[in-house]
């Protein structure tokens, strides 16, 4: 059983934004090089009620090097899976349309395995994916203290508030249809950033076994914020974008459109 209690009172907007100074000053930040991402397409996934200002610094560093950045459009993530899913479904379709080929997705906490459950469905349509802080292993198994939140909106969605996530996504068929959907072998290249530090999810949660697993020491909310996240996510999102291709046809066999495969499943 994990015990985020102490942990906790790292977490935090606040203390999470007094690190862009610490961002925008290291080097990560300021040797910006516009023809890294060759207009490769990357959409943005936010946090558990963070909205989509979680990663406007992502999406800056991002369009300094020539990526493509877009928001998922799942608005604060706080919504039924479901039809998370669907929005990023589309999203990620569309984009990759617009650019011309596929996309990494880069999600934070639930955004990033939203973002796994997309590049299960369609790997055709995923160059590579980067999760941070996304408890994969257990979707429910973040700290006790935003799972009170959690069962708070549930409990909100059943008296009738509308756009929240209800009492099915966290044990009923529909948390069921996505926990066996987020079990399946990747067959695109992933990235899992985890943090010891983290006083959100468990660190344990977050290791991927389809995935490049990576530690960093930034707390859960801060990540987007953190010079290290970037060191490591930066290279392999340029290594993606120097695969070339276009989207294929949807198919039921893994996919093999990246030269850099995922790490085996064990």
């Amino acid at each position: 059983m994990f015990d985020g209690s102490r942990s906790t009172p790292r977490e935090g907007v606040v203390r999470a934004l007094w690190s862009v100074p610490k961002l925008v000053r290291h080097p990560v930040w300021r040797g910006a090089d516009p023809d890294v991402g060759q207009g490769l397409g990357v959409v943005l996934v936010p946090g558990f009620g963070a909205g989509d200002v979680s990663l406007l610094p992502a999406a800056s560093w991002l369009r300094a090097r020539g990526y493509v950045p877009t928001s998922a459009g799942v608005g604060l993530t706080v919504g039924c899976t479901a039809d998370l899913l669907a929005k990023l479904l589309r999203t990620t379709e569309e984009h990759a349309e617009r650019t011309g080929r596929p996309v990494v997705l880069l999600g934070q906490s639930r955004g990033g395995w939203l973002g796994r459950l997309v590049a299960v469905r369609r790997p055709e349509l995923v160059r590579g994916l980067v999760m941070m802080g996304s408890p994969v292993l257990d979707p429910m198994g973040a700290r006790p203290s935003l799972m009170r939140v959690v069962r708070f909106l549930t409990r909100l969605a059943s008296a009738g508030v509308p756009g929240l996530l209800d009492e099915d996504c966290m044990r009923g068929p529909c948390f069921e249809e996505h926990s066996e959907i987020l079990a399946e072998r990747l067959s695109v290249p992933a990235v899992s950033i985890f943090s010891r530090s983290d006083g959100v999810v468990p660190w344990q949660l977050c290791q991927d076994p389809c995935a490049e697993c990576v530690e960093v020491r930034s707390t859960h909310t801060g990540m987007g914020f953190d010079p290290h996240v970037y060191e490591v996510f930066g290279p392999r999102l340029a290594a993606w974008a120097q695969v070339t291709g276009t989207i294929r046809a949807p198919s039921s066999t893994p996919s093999a459109m990246s030269s850099s495969p995922s790490v085996p499943c064990g």
